[in-house]
């Protein structure tokens, strides 16, 4: 476990989600085979995925489970990626810290981060401040109403944990 803690040393050199993330991401999201409408009423299949080959999910799709591990794996990858252009390179970030930022942009999106005092905060170094931020995001709209979502909060609970973790 020490050897998911220790620092990464820069943010242009790739980087990968650990299993550790990759669990936290599988818990948060659960596991279906055919296509369904989230909290949000966004149509979803597999972990979390809403897009394929660029393509929305539709009702009616279905995979097999071996697919949706592979679509998860690229997603987490991607947002990762994406998420860690805006981080300032002189940022020292754990293997931890990669795991929620990677948790964060997969149920999000890179925009949300982009945009976020998250971000902001890491980008100044603090760290402590910066794991507090996650609380916030813990809302989503249903029925044209902004909400608190229960699944939201225990996955941000489970992100700050990770954080904080050394």
């Amino acid at each position: 476990m020490a050897s998911k803690n220790k620092m990464v040393e820069s943010n242009t050199s790739p980087k990968k989600v650990s299993s550790v993330g990759l669990a936290l991401v599988k818990e948060s999201e659960g596991l279906r085979l055919q296509a369904y409408r989230d909290a949000v009423g966004v149509w979803t299949i597999g972990y979390g995925t809403t897009r394929i080959d660029g393509n929305p999910i539709r009702s009616g799709l279905r995979i097999s489970k071996e697919e949706a591990e592979r679509l998860l794996e690229i997603g987490l990858q991607e947002h990762l990626s994406g998420a860690l252009k805006f981080v300032n390179s002189a940022v020292q970030l754990n293997q931890n810290q990669l795991d929620v930022i990677a948790d964060f942009t997969y149920n999000l999106g890179v925009g949300a981060f982009a945009s976020s005092t998250f971000l902001r905060l890491i980008n100044q170094g603090r760290m402590a401040d910066a794991a507090l931020q996650l609380r916030r995001w813990n809302k989503g709209k249903v029925n044209g109403k902004l909400v608190e979502l229960r699944g939201l909060t225990i996955r941000r609970a489970k992100e700050e944990a990770l954080w904080n973790s050394f």
